[in-house]
């Protein structure tokens, strides 16, 4: 049967030796230079991944996608990332999505929604940490395989989910660390996060702690995360009240390119050089922009490591394979690959044809990429 798709509420793909490559030779922590999956970490660099269509297996499946938050231009892009990865599915009946936008109570009632509607695999954005982990027991105990990603959790297997797919956020942040310390090597440095509470940009935060502790030079300014909820007018509001607080910036890191864009505009605006940015998930405007300014000698440190939106699609095959119980020789953890940095040479892709907000390292085929920016 084909897949019905119900919704509620320039190509930059690297294969993964070359993207190993890249991690071990560019200046980041060796903490994320493996793609073995025999790695004592359990990761896995983003990418293509698995073939899926070995793990479909013939039972009928009702798929559900809840995000806690799908505002931005990353969580449409993974939408369609997912509902690519299961096109080669065809035992797929339905695919339906829910979007909490940031509302906690709404986002653990689409999952008893989704529930009720008869899915029966379950991939669940936990943009609220454990406080979701009750409404995904509940959906385990009806018998539904859950699939919590992005974020690691601290629930049971087979419990409270089936299984914990998660990017290894801590990782990244010490990545972070470890390239300013190779690369800045003294100054204040500030993360720019989500939204209130995110357990991802909390786990960037930690990450980014513990490997500052390696590099006395570089001092982190607040410890708390900046709120930008992930949106540029935010960003730009919360980085002019830094300037105003702060006198000496050296660097911030954001988990979010719109939020490093927003950053790289205000300090413009401000009459002030751009700081070191160490960011994830970058977008078109950003990269184009570092291009720019690197071709008028004005370039500004930059790293970022990317290839997340394709996350959702190591979480979409363990859930499949756990549904179906076919084999998915993939690990539970995921990590990006580098996609740009300033210190070694790398530079970002950059498109005249693409949108600003778009995710030059996503999977998705050009055309499917471009008609994210259409709806």
């Amino acid at each position: 049967m084909k897949a019905k798709f119900v919704s509620i509420a320039v190509r930059a793909v690297r294969n993964l030796p070359l993207m190993a490559m890249l991690l071990t030779t560019s200046s980041v922590s060796p903490a994320i230079a493996s793609n073995d999956v025999s790695d004592p970490g359990g990761v896995a660099v983003m990418g293509k991944g698995a073939d899926i269509s070995k793990m479909c297996g013939v039972k009928p499946m009702i798929v559900g996608l809840s995000d806690g938050y799908g505002g931005n231009t990353w969580r449409r892009t993974t939408l369609a990332e997912i509902q690519d990865e299961l096109s080669a599915c065809k035992n797929v009946e339905k695919f339906i999505y829910t979007n909490a936008n940031g509302d906690q109570q709404k986002a653990n009632a689409d999952i008893n929604s989704l529930v009720a509607q008869g899915v029966n695999v379950l991939i669940v954005f936990p943009d609220f940490g454990t406080a979701q982990i009750p409404a995904m027991r509940s959906a385990t105990k009806a018998g539904v395989t859950v699939i919590a990603y992005f974020s690691k959790l601290g629930g049971v297997n087979g419990k409270d989910y089936s299984a914990n797919l998660y990017q290894d956020t801590y990782r990244v942040g010490q990545a972070w660390a470890d390239w300013y310390g190779k690369n800045l090597k003294t100054g204040n440095v500030l993360f720019l996060g989500g939204t209130p509470g995110a357990t991802s940009s909390q786990n960037f935060l930690n990450g980014l702690k513990a490997g500052l502790k390696k590099h006395s030079g570089i001092k982190l300014l607040d410890e708390n995360y900046i709120v930008t909820n992930w949106n540029p007018v935010d960003a730009q509001k919360a980085v002019t009240g830094l300037l105003a607080k702060y006198p000496k910036i050296d660097a911030i890191a954001t988990d979010y390119g719109v939020t490093a864009m927003a950053t790289v505009k205000t300090f413009e605006q401000a009459g002030l050089a751009i700081p070191a940015i160490a960011t994830l998930a970058s977008n078109n405007e950003l990269n184009c922009k570092y291009l720019t300014l690197k071709k008028a000698g004005k370039a500004f440190p930059y790293f970022s490591l990317d290839g997340t939106t394709s996350t959702v699609r190591f979480a979409a095959r363990r859930a499949v394979a756990n549904f179906q119980g076919t084999r998915n020789p993939e690990p539970m953890g995921v990590i990006p690959f580098v996609f740009a940095d300033s210190a070694s040479g790398l530079e970002p892709k950059c498109s005249d044809s693409a949108p600003p907000d778009a995710d030059l390292s996503s999977l998705l085929p050009d055309a499917k990429l471009n008609a994210i920016f259409k709806r």
